[in-house]
């Protein structure tokens, strides 16, 4: 498999007329490419909308959620208030609110589901001690099994604990949907050996299954696989016959980047559908310039280099500062000039995203509209005091 490193983009495809009076560093997102990237994913899952349930920490933006909606992806993964806020609002059937939720934060979410009766909205749990916070609400419970990352959840392999949860959630008179299952950790392995390793947790998944049936309370649904394991997951057979209703929970597909393209199979053609321009600044020396998209733009929670530049993918990043980000120019290579836009494609568009209030629309190579990042950021801490409208974004 290629990597993030030796990626290239054909900048004609992301040129930007009139950028002149823009104000930069601005994320540009290419509606085109964006619903290319989302048929994309249709295909490989047979044109089934119904087996995906993206993460809309990189859609963010409503304009992006709608379209998912508008090509009939209409059930999501959120791990915040504004996300699950901004998904009841654009055509969402079901949610899945796939982050602990304790104490105000649960009564947020029980107050959105409330105001948005016709859709379905879950909660994650992975203790009886939490089964409580969610009785009367109609909030549905997935149970969190932990296949490895140690972040949330139930280990796998205590199968026996995840069946007594399950009887909890029913004795309370709650809707058990399934289990959430999030291999996230295994993106650092080779794609063979990613496989072979979220296989064998796939085993696993079906014997906890098997166990829920035996006690009398299947699960309805099992959701597994960000972007880096959609792959591996696919060519799970196991899946195709399972007794539940299996969906794959990809995100980044939508806009991708440098380390969800090196993590894909290139004859997929995903392309960046989200971009940064930024402006050239600074010629501090020879063979060096500096542009206006340090780590407050271009996120570098994913390493440096953070991103490669369209067309200049010979200018090697340097450690971004908050606003500056350094390039290296080749020896022999041309210098670009002061005032020139570089195109960057990040490393880790998620956070990226999030950076930013505002994205413009890209359409034929033309700016077409401003949309603002709807789900950036959190909702107002005092939200669950609030009454009205307010109280709702």
């Amino acid at each position: 498999m290629d990597t993030g490193a030796t990626l290239s983009f054909d900048k004609r495809l992301y040129e930007v007329g009139r950028l002149e009076r823009i104000l930069t560093p601005a994320l540009l997102v290419y509606a085109d490419y964006v619903r290319e990237n989302i048929q994309t994913t249709l295909n490989l899952v047979g044109g089934d909308a119904r087996r995906l349930r993206p993460h809309i920490k990189t859609a963010k933006l409503a304009w992006a959620v709608r379209e998912l909606a508008s090509a009939g992806v209409t059930d999501f993964k959120c791990a915040t208030t504004l996300e699950l806020l901004t998904a009841a609002t654009c055509g969402a059937r079901d949610v899945l609110m796939a982050f602990p939720a304790t104490g105000a934060n649960a009564e947020r979410v029980r107050q959105i589901a409330a105001s948005f009766p016709a859709v379905a909205i879950s909660a994650l749990v992975e203790s009886a001690e939490r089964i409580g916070e969610w009785a009367g609400s109609g909030v549905g419970l997935f149970i969190d099994v932990n296949p490895g990352m140690d972040r949330t959840g139930i280990e796998q392999g205590r199968t026996e604990p995840i069946v007594e949860l399950a009887k909890g959630i029913r004795k309370a008179k709650i809707a058990f949907r399934g289990l959430h299952y999030y291999d996230g950790h295994l993106a650092a392995l080779g794609f063979e050996e990613r496989t072979n390793v979220a296989h064998r947790g796939y085993d696993q998944l079906m014997e906890i299954a098997a166990a829920l049936e035996a006690a009398g309370i299947p699960a309805e649904n099992a959701i597994t696989s960000g972007t880096p394991v959609f792959p591996c997951a696919l060519a799970y057979a196991g899946f195709r016959s399972a007794p539940f209703h299996h969906q794959f929970s990809p995100g980044t597909f939508v806009y991708n980047d440098l380390r969800s393209l090196s993590q894909l199979p290139r004859e997929w053609a995903y392309r960046p559908a989200a971009v940064v321009v930024s402006r050239v600044v600074s010629r501090p020396r020879a063979n060096c310039v500096t542009c206006d998209a340090g780590h407050k733009t271009v996120s570098a929670d994913a390493g440096v280099p953070n991103c490669r530049a369209i067309g200049r993918e010979d200018l090697t990043p340097g450690d971004p500062s908050e606003e500056h980000l350094r390039f290296e120019v080749p020896e022999g290579a041309s210098v670009p000039a002061m005032g020139e836009f570089l195109y960057l494609v990040p490393k880790h568009v998620c956070p990226t995203v999030n950076n930013f209030d505002h994205a413009l629309i890209v359409e034929q190579g033309k700016i077409a509209r401003l949309e603002r990042v709807s789900a950036r950021g959190r909702e107002n801490p005092l939200a669950i005091s609030l009454r009205g409208p307010e109280s709702l974004g």
